[in-house]
């Protein structure tokens, strides 16, 4: 059974990596563990646990950054963001109960780590769009930083984009900065009930297309959702703009305010629709959101059982499947087609996660130039191994 070393500062942080290092040991990066369940399974010889590296480091809500540890909970920033009425735009879902664990337990920096971003990606962009510097240390024990504390920081290269979404396999970070917005004053969703997928993913591509500024667009069940959020005159008339536009097809009409439209929103943010079902498998597949609904009606031509809702506007795809021993992975990825994306097994026992690809396998030349970046960064492979398959 793996020890567990828990580092205090910085200092310590980086004398663990170079303990690991010079004795060849392996190690489990972890924040709370929310995501355990997510990836691979791994063997690690330690657990190095990030928990104590909490709190904020600073809160500058003029410049709209803040900066804080790397094993602080996201709900304690987003606690603190609310306070001033700002937010973390690209909305980081909380997958805790769609893996098993109670909600509100994950960290900012897993959030980034996995480059995760809920129905806001849309407008506001991933969580790799807001991570405006880091510190931390890398596989050589050689504590370095990238970015800084401003916006407009475009010195060197842009590392930030690169760690955000290796799963804490290049390097692990100390103490990041993040860029946040002012929450909208308001927030209204339009409804449009019955209609197809099909028909739903044209509906949203066309509000994504118009002038009306739509934040969140996606489809549950039978009902397409389409947010408007700003301050209300805006958002009146936008949603009246809305309502013309969408008024030929046909569907009933309905309006969310701004709290049953938050309660909706959070529920498409991490997944609830598919949370009831524990057994299941699930799939998450970005595509081009055209492609959304023949992808999962060639899934639904095989696995009749198949269970899917929509988000950004068609281009993100949750599926659930009914328990097997592959997690139907290539049935899945072989549905992709040529329009092209790519499938994420999110949620499995540790028997599916070990024996296929949890992650979509990539072609030979970016696999390539993915091993030369781990090979710079982590040559020993100290972090998170096999965890990316």
């Amino acid at each position: 059974m793996a020890g567990t070393i828990k580092p205090r500062s910085s200092a310590e942080l980086r004398q663990a990596v170079e303990w690991a290092l010079a004795e060849g040991a392996t190690l489990d990066v972890r924040g709370e563990g929310s995501k355990l369940a997510l990836g691979r399974p791994m063997e690690c010889d330690q657990v190095l646990d990030l928990s104590d590296l909490s709190g904020i480091v600073d809160y500058a809500p003029e410049e709209l950054v803040v900066t804080l540890r790397a094993g602080t909970p996201l709900s304690e920033v987003e606690a603190l963001l609310a306070q001033r009425n700002q937010m973390l735009a690209f909305e980081p879902p909380d997958l805790g109960p769609l893996l098993g664990r109670e909600a509100g337990q994950g960290t900012l920096v897993g959030a980034v780590m996995g480059n995760f971003a809920g129905p806001r990606r849309l407008s506001a962009g991933a969580a790799r769009d807001h991570l405006l510097g880091f510190s931390g240390v890398n596989g050589r024990a050689e504590a370095f930083k990238s970015g800084g504390k401003v916006m407009k920081n475009v010195t060197g290269y842009d590392l930030s984009k690169l760690l955000a979404g290796s799963w804490g396999t290049l390097a692990v970070l100390d103490e990041v900065s993040v860029k946040v917005l002012p929450a909208p004053d308001q927030t209204r969703t339009l409804l449009l009930h019955g209609l197809s997928d099909e028909a739903a993913v044209t509906a949203m591509c066309a509000a994504m297309g118009s002038p009306h500024d739509v934040s969140g667009a996606a489809h549950v069940g039978d009902r397409t959702a389409l947010r408007l959020e700003g301050v209300a005159p805006s958002v009146e008339a936008r949603l009246q703009g809305l309502r013309g536009l969408l008024a030929g097809t046909g569907a009933a009409l309905e309006e969310l305010g701004t709290l049953e439209s938050r309660a909706f929103w959070r529920e498409v943010r991490d997944a609830a629709p598919l949370v009831p079902a524990p057994a299941d498998i699930v799939w998450k597949i970005s595509c081009p959101p055209t492609e959304g609904p023949a992808i999962v009606g060639r899934i639904r031509a095989q696995r009749s059982a198949a269970k899917a809702f929509y988000d950004w506007s068609g281009g993100l795809v949750w599926l659930a499947l009914p328990p097997s021993v592959d997690g139907d992975h290539a049935i899945v990825r072989g549905a992709i087609g040529p329009a092209g994306g790519h499938a994420t097994l999110i949620r499995a026992d540790a028997a599916v996660r070990a024996a296929v690809p949890v992650f979509q396998p990539q072609p030979p030349a970016l696999a390539a130039l993915a091993g030369r970046v781990k090979e710079s960064f982590d040559p020993r492979g100290l972090f998170n191994p096999g965890r990316m398959g």
